[in-house]
């Protein structure tokens, strides 16, 4: 019989908090998980997903709000009653333990019987492709195989969820592609629940089904990696998916959806997210990979810069340009320019992010305009 976790319908955070010495580490988290999801938190060093993970494992109590799995509290429950499975970042494997008996050790402790044990430890050895390792040690495996055992020792329990706090963070960049496509492999092959810590946001784009962007605490943004990747709610989450270009510039007209907006010595046209008069102040956002090198002098959306530096990224070069005014620029192109080359840069408006540069106004705007039937 193969392994099989336990399943539920949803899973809801209804204005979760956490506090620690009355500081709000995590506020007013409300998220649902349907069954089979994999839900990626995301956000930089200190935004609090770790602590959303934590309050959810049951490591952490929570300050305000409730856990719901199908209408019925959990956060009352201890997290050894939860059912849970957790990964942690670094492997927490006994290191005195073969990689069996660490696989066996949480189903020892629910005092399953003796063949229950060995059948789930063989078939999770199986699923990770370490049948002929379970007598070693965890000292004298890999990290990605270290990795792997502390998957297997979570998806053995059959939980109903399985959490992972930044699992992948410990290993070289070869590794981490593999052992992405390995978790995403085994959350499909055993219609896991799956909530998942990183920081990393290519990682969170290639595996989740939907992404929970958090900063200091507070949600930005929930949605599928192609919302937050096209439409990033805020300036905060463009910067984050990868909007490396933020310039600080004052509308001078609102026609419909396009703002028209200009400061240090450039024009632009781009589409105005939130709010925004003319007069105002905005930051606009254009990823470095929007920007081509061939555009016309004087046009509106072309900026006259400087080649400062350039780097091989494979198929692609990024550079590090200057305006005649002073802002740094950021390009990314399939052809090389020279460092000290004067080049004209240009950028599509639909490719112009223009967002209200107040913080708080910037965390409230919403999504940018599109079909309704895509709104988060």
């Amino acid at each position: 019989m193969p392994l099989s976790p336990h399943s539920f319908e949803s899973l809801e955070l209804a204005h979760v908090g956490r506090s620690f010495g009355g500081r709000a580490a995590l506020a007013d988290l409300n998220l649902t998980i349907r069954a089979g999801e994999f839900i990626a938190l995301l956000g930089p060093s200190g935004c609090g997903k770790s602590t959303a993970l934590n309050c959810l494992a049951g490591l952490l109590p929570l300050t305000e709000g409730k856990i719901l799995i199908d209408g019925q509290r959990v956060d009352t429950l201890p997290s050894e009653k939860r059912d849970f499975g957790m990964v942690f970042q670094n492997y927490a494997l006994f290191p005195h333990m073969s990689v069996a008996k660490n696989i066996a050790f949480g189903l020892q402790m629910r005092k399953l019987p003796r063949d229950e044990v060995a059948r789930r430890v063989d078939e999770a050895l199986a699923l990770v492709k370490l049948q002929e390792h379970a007598k070693k040690l965890p000292g004298q495996l890999s990290g990605g195989q270290q990795q792997r055992v502390a998957i297997a020792r979570a998806v053995a329990l059959e939980p109903r969820l399985v959490l992972m706090d930044e699992p992948l963070s410990n290993l070289d960049a070869k590794l981490r592609i593999e052992m992405r496509a390995e978790i995403r492999r085994l959350h499909q092959s055993l219609g896991l629940t799956t909530v998942y810590v990183t920081h990393d946001q290519e990682e969170a784009l290639s595996m989740a089904d939907r992404l929970v962007v958090l900063r200091d605490g507070r949600v930005q943004q929930i949605g599928t990696p192609e919302e937050l990747h096209d439409y990033p709610a805020n300036w905060h989450v463009a910067d984050f998916m990868g909007y490396r270009n933020l310039l600080d510039l004052t509308v001078d007209r609102v026609d419909g959806e396009l703002a028209h907006v200009s400061g240090h010595g450039i024009r632009l046209v781009g589409r105005s997210v939130g709010t925004i008069a003319e007069g105002d102040l905005v930051r606009v956002a254009i990823r470095p990979s929007d920007f081509a090198l061939d555009g016309t002098p004087g046009e509106v959306n072309s900026i006259r810069a400087t080649v400062n530096l350039v780097e091989y990224q494979g198929r692609e070069f990024a550079s590090g340009l200057t305006s005649s005014e002073g802002l740094n620029l950021f390009a990314q192109t399939e052809h090389a320019p020279r460092t000290g080359d004067q080049v004209t840069m240009s950028v599509r408006p639909e490719s112009v992010l223009v967002y209200p540069a107040d913080l708080d106004a910037a965390a409230d705007a919403g999504a940018p305009s599109r079909p309704a039937e895509v709104l988060v």
